[in-house]
């Protein structure tokens, strides 16, 4: 456009050039006769083709001018400002580039208006031309449009101020009548549209949109508990409510408006329509929580860091004088090695921190504890529930829960199995949660580092004393959740195979001395011997599953935890593991006293000895009708194996890379094939020794039955036998499973090496959680944050919200190629975040909106299915119209709330003597319910011929807007260049 206007401003060299619309022609004197032979022939046709001329001229005419006559163009919702002007659908707009001088003077305007006439002219088009100019923001253009025998002009004029007296319609329509100047007497009737806007700002019932905050516990506004996430605006999201009152289409004689009287009674209009105007920017607290939270991905710091001004000072019990330095060291005394149990007891006493100076008081930090943990809560403590509790919440936790989780639907479930979360209201899920809160709410970074070192102590804790996590799914680790979820899987695991391995041991220490002391045909007795020994020799060789504790490692005294001075979280874990080691020396008495009468019966038979040296171990129960090939009578058993070694999907990733790494030789082939067939040598070794004299056969028709082939052939005598043998890949010279069948030994499960040793995985977990920083803790928490804040925005019931729906398709989308990058992202999460405030904002509105109509629903006719879908189509168009205007129930209800604005006004403006007396209830009687309208548009239209009596007539519009700081007319001229 800016390229445009230099050229057309460039045609004309003297600024004072007026150039005439058509420029004219003088012919030749061979043209002349020429045109003079052509006359005739047009003159004789023009009288018979009168008719379809002007049906032509009329169809060429037609498109600017239907728009400027049409009622259907008036007050656009949306739309450029000309076509609001003017009714215009096209239109061409030349403005000054960023790069060159407005147009300021009149000269240059008309210059450039009298080079846009030519172009007209001379490219036949029919589009109308506008220029821009002063100041952009006033908006001010200047236009021409060019037709067969007919020019209109488009003018404007604003003002700042309203001219008192163009505040009303009579005035108006002098201005307008007088710019026609029509030659004509009487007048052509105009035709008047008119629109009044109200404005409704101050909403009388509508109060905080939050619960206040609680200045007992420091807690910010709209915090509810720790188990929900907070949600809404903090402010009003609704600004303002626009209510346009429109009377289309009157003649100028049925209606009055001037200073003294006016017709215009917006309960009497035909036509309502209303807006809303939104909160720029209001603060919402789901969106701030969650960005702050993001932003908790960028830190560096460490926790040690982050938390090494708040620790208090170590001290030893060992600390002595200095002056005996020298003797110490030269006394022969023994160096005593520190166990684990006092290094890990000396490490957790050293986290004690200063009262004054720990980020989260100690009130506060139990109360999230014992949200976190609700199995440890003192006052009812249920060992049985405690060992139990991982397949789900306690009772305790059920009156918690947050309300999002019983709202959610079939359809969000299914939602939410495609991300790489954690179940709802599962440990990861409310620890997410409570960071979010913990971050935004009490503290900052500092808070989560402190939280996240408690949280890491508690499973230290748990771990040391064989409690279960709470709230965690049984099994192994789930491929499907997040990686801290499966972590947290991974020790839960490994606490339940600690119980089971001391469980195991207890049994296996019940035959001790003191029964063995009192059975004197078993102490001397040879066999007796021999069997210790063997037992000796095979205890040195091995590894069993069961090994025995120090007593140092087995004597671990339960964590201080408490921060600022102790409290109720040392409490409830002392009275915890003191309830436990309870249960199991009364568990342990009572198995051993079994044991001890069972061990006695059994020394009674002749067999004892035999019984424990050649019967066969570890059976678990008959397989099938299956017998042993060697042996025909001989009973198939199925063993008692050990169990798979549960994996976490990282510890998968580590093996695939070492088995990678052996490359393709043959070598590194055999390397890998025996590292991937330990679980295969156990489950053998355990079948040998519950079926002994069993062949690979034997094991392959219970472990591999397809690589067992059957065939039934018949003898002389006509007798059917099935005959079997092993399939071709297991007769192949050097197979695995033959070599691996070769070197195993009759091993029962108890007494086999561990395919899983929950001692050194559980003390991998703990380093892992351990060695995260803060920001990698929120990393790690942020697919749980995302889970939690959909389902927050599902819970508030605002599904049927088209803009809402399709935003939360939008979220879904990429909040599963987040969850399930190779690598979590801080940049898609923060686009996540935004999204998610752009869901809630809408949310808030929508909720905003609902609670203001309903305040003045009462005994209106109208469903909720009806409000609903009124509010939804406001939310998402610019303009909505009111269906019965002030007779319908939606325009009741908008007439209320400006009535009762209107009452608050007035109460508010008059003192209190007024308020009481009867002149204000006589006044507000008679007073509108609408207040003074804050702008009025009106669009006059009328056909007049100009400039002439004799001219055609043609169509004249004015478009008036008078605002409170703005007033401005824009007129469309037209007039017959052919009858002048």
């Amino acid at each position: 456009m800016s390229n445009s206007c230099s050229l057309l401003t460039s045609i004309s060299s003297s600024p004072n050039t007026v150039w005439p619309r058509v420029p004219p022609v003088h012919p030749s004197g061979e043209q002349k006769e020429q045109q003079d032979g052509s006359a005739k022939e047009e003159l004789s046709t023009k009288e018979d083709n009168g008719t379809k001329d002007n049906k032509d001229q009329a169809e060429c005419c037609s498109v600017a001018w239907q728009d400027m006559m049409s009622v259907e163009n008036d007050f656009p919702s949306r739309t450029h400002c000309l076509s609001r002007w003017y009714g215009l659908h096209n239109f061409i707009v030349l403005s000054p580039g960023p790069q060159m001088d407005e147009i300021t003077t009149e000269s240059r305007l008309n210059l450039l208006l009298s080079s846009v006439t030519i172009a007209l002219n001379n490219t036949g088009c029919q589009t109308p031309i506008f220029v821009q100019a002063h100041q952009k923001w006033r908006k001010l253009f200047y236009g021409r449009s060019e037709f067969p025998g007919f020019s209109t002009n488009y003018e404007m004029v604003h003002l700042k101020t309203v001219p008192q007296q163009y505040s009303h319609l009579a005035g108006l329509l002098d201005v307008f009548k007088a710019k026609l100047s029509s030659p004509v007497s009487p007048a052509p009737p105009v035709s008047v549209t008119v629109r009044f806007t109200y404005l409704l700002q101050d909403w009388v019932h509508y109060g905080w949109p939050q619960a206040p905050p609680d200045f007992d516990s420091n807690s910010d506004i709209g915090f509810t508990d720790f188990g929900d996430l907070p949600f809404g605006a903090c402010e009003d999201p609704v600004s303002e409510l626009h209510l346009s009152a429109t009377w289309p289409s009157l003649s100028e004689e049925m209606i009055v408006e001037d200073d003294v009287y006016s017709d215009l009674d917006p309960l009497q209009a035909p036509h309502w329509c209303i807006r809303v105007r939104m909160t720029d920017s209001p603060t919402c607290l789901l969106g701030d929580f969650l960005l702050d939270f993001v932003q908790l991905c960028r830190k560096t710091e460490s926790t040690n860091q982050l938390l090494s001004k708040s620790l208090l000072s170590p001290t030893s019990e060992t600390d002595v004088d200095v002056s005996q330095a020298l003797s110490r060291l030269t006394e022969p005394a023994p160096i005593p090695l520190p166990s684990l149990g006092t290094v890990v007891t000396s490490a957790t006493s050293k986290l004690a921190m200063k009262p004054e100076e720990a980020p989260i008081p100690n009130d506060l930090l139990n109360k999230i504890l014992l949200f976190l943990f609700p199995d440890a809560k003192s006052d009812a403590m249920d060992v049985d529930k405690v060992d139990t509790g991982h397949g789900g919440a306690s009772d305790d936790m059920s009156s918690s829960k947050s309300d999002s989780s019983q709202t959610l639907n079939e359809q969000s479930k299914e939602m939410f199995k495609q991300f790489k979360s954690a179940p709802v209201d599962s440990l990861p899920y409310r620890l997410a949660v409570c960071m979010c809160i913990i971050n935004h709410s009490y503290g900052g970074v500092r808070a989560v580092a402190h939280l996240w070192q408690e949280f890491v102590l508690e499973m230290r804790f748990r771990w040391e004393n064989s409690i279960l996590i709470p709230d965690l799914a049984a099994g192994s680790p789930n491929m499907g959740c997040s990686l801290l979820f499966q972590k947290l899987q991974m020790l839960n695991c490994c606490i339940e195979r600690k119980k089971a391995h001391e469980a195991l041991q207890s049994e296996s220490s019940t035959p001790s001395n003191d029964i063995l002391a009192s059975t004197p045909m078993e102490v001397d007795t040879e066999d007796n011997k021999k069997e210790q020994k063997e037992c000796s020799t095979s205890s040195d060789e091995e590894e069993f599953f069961e090994c025995v504790e120090s007593s140092d490692e087995a004597s671990v005294p339960p964590r201080d935890t408490s921060i600022g001075g102790g409290g109720d979280a040392k409490l409830r874990r002392r009275r915890s593991k003191r309830a436990m080691d309870a249960e199991k020396r009364r568990s342990s008495m009572k198995q051993k006293s079994d044991d001890d009468q069972s061990l006695l019966e059994e020394s009674d038979t002749p067999s004892f000895t035999d019984t424990l040296t050649h019967q066969p171990e570890g059976r678990l129960r008959p397989y099938n009708d299956l017998y042993l090939l060697n042996i025909p009578g001989e009973q198939l058993y199925v063993p008692i194996t050990q169990e798979p070694a549960p994996m976490t999907e990282d510890m998968l990733e580590e093996q695939a890379e070492v088995l990678a790494k052996l490359g393709t030789s043959s070598e590194g082939a055999h390397l890998r094939a025996r590292m991937q067939s330990a679980c295969l040598l156990s489950d053998m070794e355990a079948f040998k020794a519950a079926n002994p004299a069993c062949t690979l056969g034997d094991f392959v028709r219970w472990y591999s039955p397809r690589d067992w082939v059957e065939e039934e052939t018949v003898d002389d005598t006509g007798k059917v036998t099935v005959k079997g043998q092993l399939s071709q890949r297991m007769q192949i010279p050097g197979n695995m499973w033959l070599e691996v069948w070769q070197s195993a030994k009759p091993v029962p499960c108890r007494r086999q090496r561990r395919l899983f040793d929950d001692t050194k995985e559980a003390e991998k977990v703990l380093h892992w959680l351990a060695a995260m920083k803060p920001a990698d803790v929120a990393t790690r928490l942020m697919p749980m944050s995302v889970h939690a804040a959909i389902a927050t925005i599902i819970a508030q019931g605002e599904n049927h919200l088209p803009s809402l729906q399709t935003l939360l398709g939008q979220i879904t989308m990429k909040a599963t190629q987040a969850m399930r990058a190779p690598h979590m992202d801080c940049h898609r999460f923060e686009e996540l975040m935004n999204k998610l405030a752009q869901a809630e904002m809408i949310i808030t509105r929508a909720q905003s909106l609902h609670t203001k109509f309903n305040e003045e629903r009462h005994d209106v006719d109208i469903s909720d299915d009806a409000l609903s879908s009124f509010v939804s189509t406001l939310l998402d168009q610019p303009e909505v119209d009111i269906v019965g205007a002030a007779r319908g129930p939606l325009g009741i209800i908008i007439q209320r709330l400006f009535a009762t604005a209107q009452k608050s006004a007035g109460l508010f403006n008059l003192s209190e003597d007024e308020r009481d007396g009867e002149e204000y209830t006589s006044r507000s009687s008679g007073s509108s319910d609408f207040p003074t309208p804050v702008g009025k548009e009106y669009i006059l239209r009328t056909t007049v011929p100009r400039p002439a009596p004799w001219s055609r007539p043609s169509p004249q519009r004015m478009y008036c807007v008078l605002l409170k700081d703005d007033f401005r007319l824009a007129g469309a001229y037209s007039t017959d260049t052919t009858f002048q």
